[in-house]
Parts: C-alpha cells; structure tokens; sequence
C-alpha cells in the first residue's frame, strides 16, 4: 500500500502573515522572490524560518508518509520557496486559479475538491491554515469511509510548529500499525486455511 500523502501549504504555514503591527516571527529571514509570470522590478517579500526547513527534511526522512506541496504558489512552491529552505523536490497538487473573492466560495476551503480528486482516496495528512468546520467533517466522513484523514492548522500568525509534525507523524504511526497488524491477521488465516483437510 502507498504512504499517506502530507500535502503542505505554503502562506500561513511556511511563510507566516504578519501582525496587525506589520511584524513577522524573530524567527523568520526576509527573502525577495519572484514567482511565476512575476515582473523582475516587482519581487514579492516572504519570511521563512530556516529552521522550517530542517524540521521538515528530518521529519520526511522517518519514511512515514510521502510529501506533496498544496498551495496557490503551485509549481513556485517547489522551485522557489522548497530551495530557500533546502527542502528537496517534491510534486504539488496543480491547484486552478480560481476567481474567487474568499478561501471558502461554498463554506469550505477552496482547494478540497481539487485535493480530493488529486488523492484518490489515499489516506492523507494536509497541513493548512484556512480550514473551516466543513473542512473537519468532510475530513470525519473521509476517515469513516476507509480513507484516513488528518487536518492540521497551524496559527498563521506563527506557522508550522514541531507539534504539527508530532500529530502528522503519530496518525501516521498509527496507519502502519494497523496495516502490520492487517498483513498479519491475513497471514494467520491463510495459514490456517493451508491446513484445513
């Protein structure tokens, strides 16, 4: 069976929107970027921690789950802001560019139908700022109907936390327990049929 896929956003997890004050994270560099179809005398300014970065590798490097990006910077998210943060290649979900005046067009977040059809009923953790109640039941009816589901939503004010990762990472663990323990039921009971007259 596939890992779970960890789908990450981008703005609000890895790039935290600033105080009412205008003020980022300590934490977190300035970078100029251009993303896609953007003008060279236009950079757009982000703020990363670089500590983000090595979080995420170590994390990843466990083989619990397989990453993908899932975020408006699309393609951008995996050669612009992944380099800044020495994260290597991965895919991202090719999200539409939507014209839409709020992240919940239908009471939920924008992006789940896309990642819904984009997963295929693999068992998923998707870490995002912007999720609504909607989103958590859907997430809910996912779960019930054999599809493990995990919704994480860090404060976009502060993004992405070690804690984040310990829930993706224990919902993971769990996944592999009970397909071990499935593998296992299955292999008793073909050896017991084995020894059936």
């Amino acid at each position: 069976m596939p890992l779970p896929r960890l789908l990450l956003d981008v703005d609000g997890v890895l790039i935290p929107f600033p105080a009412t004050d205008g003020s980022t994270p300590a934490t977190h560099t300035r970078h100029l970027v251009l993303p896609t179809g953007r003008a060279p005398s236009d950079p757009v300014p982000i703020w990363l921690d670089p500590s983000d970065g090595r979080l995420i590798t170590q994390f990843l490097a466990e083989g619990l789950v397989s990453p993908a990006w899932c975020t408006s910077w699309r393609r951008d998210a995996t050669t612009v802001i992944g380099p800044l943060l020495g994260l290597a290649d991965f895919p991202y979900v090719d999200l539409p560019r939507p014209r839409i005046t709020s992240s919940h067009p239908a009471g939920y977040l924008w992006k789940r139908d896309f990642v819904d059809q984009w997963l295929r009923g693999s068992a998923a953790a998707w870490i995002d700022d912007d999720f609504t109640e909607l989103d958590h039941l859907w997430a809910a009816e996912r779960s019930a109907a054999g599809h493990p589901t995990l919704l994480v939503q860090p404060d976009p004010y502060r993004g992405i936390q070690p804690v984040h990762l310990a829930q993706v990472r224990s919902w993971a663990q769990e996944i592999h327990v009970s397909l071990r323990d499935a593998a296992r039921r299955r292999r008793v009971g073909d050896r017991q049929e084995d020894r059936l007259p």
